[in-house]
């Protein structure tokens, strides 16, 4: 398994897990991040602190400790 902070630029991915605490979790479900999406990766920030990803219509940046709970496979 991956995390989605191990994603390239222009990835499309499906989230199979979500092991974070229930805080962060529910703010993730809130933007459509749930195991069965799928998502693409648009954009890397320098040095990987942030991580800008799409799901359906809506782009989200997402930390990079918050990108780690995030197991994917590429689709």
């Amino acid at each position: 398994m991956n995390n989605l902070l191990n994603c390239h630029k222009g990835c499309r991915v499906k989230v199979t897990k979500i092991s974070a605490d229930s805080t962060l979790k529910q703010r993730l479900i809130s933007f459509g991040v749930m195991k069965g999406a799928e998502l693409k990766v648009l954009e890397h920030s320098p040095g990987k602190k942030t991580i800008e990803i799409k799901v359906g219509k809506m782009r989200i940046a997402l930390r990079a400790e918050e990108a780690k709970h995030i197991e994917v496979e590429e689709i």
